[in-house]
């Protein structure tokens, strides 16, 4: 069952190289490239990889303008964006926005400019969340793998939902844990620091008074409604008019001549009484609902300044959750209840200072037994996860190493106090290395397929998972490949029938001579498809040969 929540839904490109202009729709699943050698495949390699920090370089601008431009429409996952490092993205984000859009763009002298929403933004910031989204094979892969932190959360996910739910509340504590040493330190440096932490946690409880749990979402909610207040009013007020008008004859009024046309003959022919009942019923049931709709129309009309204290409620919320630097409502509600028992506390004769250390030894122990129920997990996940990947490596002609998953305790941080490698022996007699370290090309390609197959991910972008490989070893890849396709969207630049055969969408990358020489890139129907994979497979003249012997 598909089960993929997050895709890289649309890719455009202009003037980049050959490619004059190009919108690729790719869909969840397996996505396959494919076109002549020299067509033009790699371009595509190269958007992708400028959208994940690669370097500009002004011999990337086509012949067509003074400027090449990517741009990539994303689904984002809840809560990324409330990451620590994101920050900075998260406020360009527009409002009631849900998807992700990350564009670059470069000019004929080699400069760049990145951007999220169609709004400037660091080149780093956007090169960072666009690899937390889009794994890629070559350089990026291996700088990908060779990340502690991808490790972890590849392990996290094979080891379940549950883990993921761990990993939420443990950033949560650890975020909590911060802000009660920096309150403690602050408190330790003198009255002047305890008044300020006063005055934080009056203001903090005045301007949340009164917020209930879930008021945002229903603020939200009443506030759509209420921009669409015109369109209710013409629409309900046409459908009363339509069903009992106060002038005229309506739905209701015509099934009541039906039903007086009918009632005198029930006597005569007994089997008309059913019809004369459902006439009753339907003109009951349709005055009935012409005075809901009514009703619903009077009580549009009974608030019209109500949008107006919803924005003013909304504006309120929002303007705490900056003030008190909280990533979502809950938690502005959760600090909100933290200091006015703090409050408390201290109209009860409380120590300020001991209140303050009492907190963090508190939120320590909570971060502390979440790092060890994360930890407890991870040492189970570890060597199921190790065979399951070491079994995918035999599948795929990689069957002569060994593969290890070693969990190593650190320091604590959000993530819990645990570290990952993932380390592989890629032929027998040689010792364990990292896995970023051990390979490059189509065979880090097909390790990092194989570490996918198990752990899983969102979008994942191959372009040399086919170098040097044919027969069975081909057929195997494409196999895990259109298995991978069930939990993640893929999207692979091959040569190989084996692979693109496999593929629920199919794009062709045609180079078309002119004056100048440009690629086109499109979507192939089924036709087209069985034309594009026959030619992969040597054409009609190879297929006949083979045939014929």
């Amino acid at each position: 069952m598909r089960t993929i929540k997050q895709v890289l839904r649309r890719l455009r490109i202009e003037n980049l190289v050959l490619i004059r202009e190009a919108e690729l729709e790719l869909g969840p699943g397996l996505n396959a490239i494919t076109g002549e050698t020299g067509a033009g495949k790699t371009i595509l390699a190269q958007a992708i990889g400028l959208l994940l920090g690669s370097r500009g370089d002004a011999a990337l601008v086509g012949p067509d303008g003074e400027e090449a431009y990517v741009e990539a429409e994303l689904d984002v996952p809840d809560g990324l964006l409330d990451e620590d490092g994101f920050g900075a993205l998260a406020e360009l984000r527009p409002e009631e926005e849900e998807g992700l859009v990350l564009a670059r763009r470069v000019f004929s002298d080699g400069r760049t400019r990145a951007y999220a929403w169609g709004r400037a933004a660091a080149r780093d910031d956007v090169a960072a969340l666009g690899e937390r989204l889009i794994a890629m094979s070559g350089q990026f892969e291996q700088r990908r793998l060779a990340r502690a932190s991808y490790q972890l959360d590849l392990l996290d996910a094979f080891c379940g939902e549950e883990q993921l739910r761990r990993r939420v509340e443990a950033r949560i504590a650890w975020r909590e844990l911060q802000a009660a040493r920096r309150r403690h330190e602050e408190m330790s440096h003198g009255a002047a620091a305890a008044e300020a932490r006063l005055a934080e946690l009056r203001a903090l409880v005045e301007d949340t008074l009164g917020l209930e749990p879930d008021a945002e979402e229903s603020l939200r909610a009443e506030r759509e409604r209420l921009r669409h207040v015109t369109e209710l009013a013409a629409g309900v007020g046409s459908a009363g008019e339509a069903l009992a008008p106060e002038d005229g004859e309506g739905a209701a009024s015509l099934v009541g001549v039906a039903e007086r046309a009918v009632a005198p003959l029930e006597a005569l022919a007994p089997e008309l009484e059913r019809a004369g009942n459902e006439l009753r019923d339907i003109e009951l049931r349709l005055r009935e609902t012409a005075t809901e709709l009514r009703a619903f129309l009077a009580s549009l009309e009974a608030e019209p300044e109500r949008l107006e204290q919803l924005e003013g409620e909304l504006d309120r919320i929002a303007e705490a959750r900056r003030r008190f630097h909280c990533g979502s409502y809950e938690e502005l509600l959760a600090r909100a209840a933290e200091a006015q028992a703090e409050l408390d506390a201290l109209e009860d004769g409380a120590d300020p200072l001991a209140a303050a250390a009492r907190a963090v030894e508190v939120a320590e122990q909570r971060v502390e037994q979440l790092a060890a129920a994360l930890r407890k997990a991870r040492g189970e996940a570890a060597d199921p996860f190790a065979e399951a990947v070491a079994g995918e490596l035999e599948g795929i002609g990689m069957g002569e190493g060994e593969f290890r998953v070693e969990v190593v305790e650190r320091d604590a941080g959000a993530t819990g106090a645990d570290e990952v490698a993932f380390l592989i022996r890629p032929n027998a007699g040689l010792g364990l290395t990292p896995v970023a370290e051990t390979a490059s090309g189509g065979e880090l390609s097909r390790i990092a397929l194989a570490i996918a197959a198990v752990g899983g991910g969102e979008t994942i972008v191959f372009d040399e998972i086919d170098a040097g490989i044919g027969g069975q070893t081909a057929h195997a890849v494409g196999e895990t490949l259109e298995r991978l396709g069930e939990r993640a969207q893929v999207v692979t630049i091959t040569h190989l029938p084996q692979i693109a055969s496999r593929s629920e969408r199919h794009f062709q990358v045609e180079k078309v001579p002119g004056d100048p020489t440009h690629t086109r890139i499109d979507l192939l129907d089924e036709l087209e498809r069985r034309d594009e994979i026959q030619r992969m497979l040597g054409g009609q003249e190879f297929l006949s040969a083979v045939q014929s012997e």
